[in-house]
């Protein structure tokens, strides 16, 4: 088992307990007591834990937390990739059109397969993005017209940010948006940690004819700092698993599309 998937199992318990042991996570996994009790001091940088004498608790996530994309990359990546693959069900047979892939783990998953699912479907799409891991991954596609969009560059994100950025986004019209997001809730919405994120993000919204969420359901119910988009605001949502009530309700009543890989 990797590291990854580790963490991600305690994070499952602590969820459904509220509470985990490092000698009982040690026993369960059949790895040293050193080696859990540095998977919790992952998830306490993170805001999902707090450790304990002997464990630790659930902990109440900060709105500021945000994991780097290189951490974020290694997590649930089965979901991720079921995400992006039910996501890019979203392009029929022949699609000739433009999206715009917003920065993250989940939609860089989609970016990822693009062009082999464009290729399998005889498409071409006009493609637009801000991040440059996005950029490096969509570069060269057969059946992609590439062109990234600039800014000062984040480097928890490796996206571009700042006015040069969302002035750019708000010259497009993009046929369809695949956007991420870190908090999604039926009460706050869409949101993400940083401001200046939260001003791309919108600028994306703002900017696409359809707007496709990926977000696993890690990000259910967790309100970060700022809210970049309402439900009503987007079209579908594509997660891996049934959003808990009432953020199913709040959905729903929002005409928002859930879409289950």
């Amino acid at each position: 088992m990797y590291a990854s998937e580790r963490q991600d199992e305690i994070r499952a318990v602590l969820r459904e307990d509220g509470r985990v042991s490092v000698l009982a996570l040690s026993d369960r996994f059949d790895v040293t007591p050193e080696t859990i009790r540095r998977d919790l001091d992952l998830l306490e940088s993170e805001g999902f834990a707090t450790r304990v004498h002997g464990g630790a608790v659930l902990g109440a996530r900060t709105s500021r937390v945000e994991v780097p994309l290189t951490e974020r990359s290694h997590r649930v990546p089965e979901a991720k990739q079921r995400i992006a693959s039910r996501a890019l069900q979203a392009l029929k047979p022949g699609f000739r059109g433009s999206l715009y892939l917003d920065a993250g783990s989940t939609t860089a998953q989609a970016a990822a397969h693009l062009d082999a699912h464009l290729e399998g479907i005889g498409g071409r799409a006009e493609v637009v993005t801000h991040s440059m891991q996005l950029a490096a991954a969509l570069s060269g596609g057969e059946n992609i017209a590439l062109t990234a969009i600039g800014g000062r560059v984040r480097g928890l994100t490796a996206a571009a940010v700042g006015g040069e950025t969302i002035r750019a986004i708000g010259a497009l019209r993009p046929d369809i948006a695949f956007l991420g997001t870190n908090g999604l809730s039926a009460d706050f919405g869409l949101s993400t940690p940083d401001p200046d994120e939260a001003d791309v993000k919108a600028a994306i919204v703002a900017a696409g004819r359809r707007i496709i969420v990926l977000a696993d359901a890690e990000k259910f119910e967790d309100d970060l700092l700022v809210r970049f988009a309402s439900l009503s605001d987007i079209d579908v949502l594509v997660t891996d698993a049934t959003p808990p009530q009432p953020l199913a309700d709040a959905l729903d009543a929002a005409g928002v599309e859930v879409w289950i890989a």
